[in-house]
């Protein structure tokens, strides 16, 4: 595969895997529970689809693009949003406000980890990395990161 292939090919794995992240985040922002494999696996298998774990996780973390149609619409119709929409067609209309919700929900998990993890820091230590966080998640949810 030449570097442009693999390239691409990265490009779409990292935009399946950002798409089913955030589709994971507003179900979870709606509903007040994360989604789980489980669910996830049990409404395939209703549609004689067989999603393996190893196989999930290279998908939502971008490890290998998949590009079986099957299986991505029906990843669409469980999340409820257009098939085509996991393989890089058009955004559907999603409120801006869920989306603000999904990187609020994000910065609060890191900022949370962030404070478990470092502990006893002085208060302006603990500012000072919020409003780095603060920061990048503004950045990070600058149009097109979805």
């Amino acid at each position: 595969m030449t570097d442009h292939l693999a390239d691409e090919q990265r490009a779409r794995a990292e935009q399946l895997a950002n798409r089913l992240r955030t589709l994971l985040d507003i179900t979870e922002a709606r509903r007040g529970s994360e989604v789980t494999f489980t669910e996830i696996s049990s409404y395939l298998a209703t549609r004689d689809i067989t999603l393996s774990r190893a196989r999930w996780s290279y998908m939502i973390n971008a490890h290998r693009y998949v590009d079986d149609e099957p299986l991505l619409n029906a990843l669409a119709d469980f999340f409820e949003v257009p098939h085509g929409y996991l393989t890089g067609e058009k955004e559907p209309q999603m409120q801006a406000a869920e989306l603000d919700l999904v990187r609020a929900m994000r910065a609060a998990k890191v900022k949370t980890f962030a404070a478990r993890t470092l502990g006893d820091l002085s208060p302006e230590a603990l500012g000072a990395i919020t409003k780095i966080l603060d920061e990048e998640a503004a950045r990070a949810g600058a149009p097109g990161d979805t």
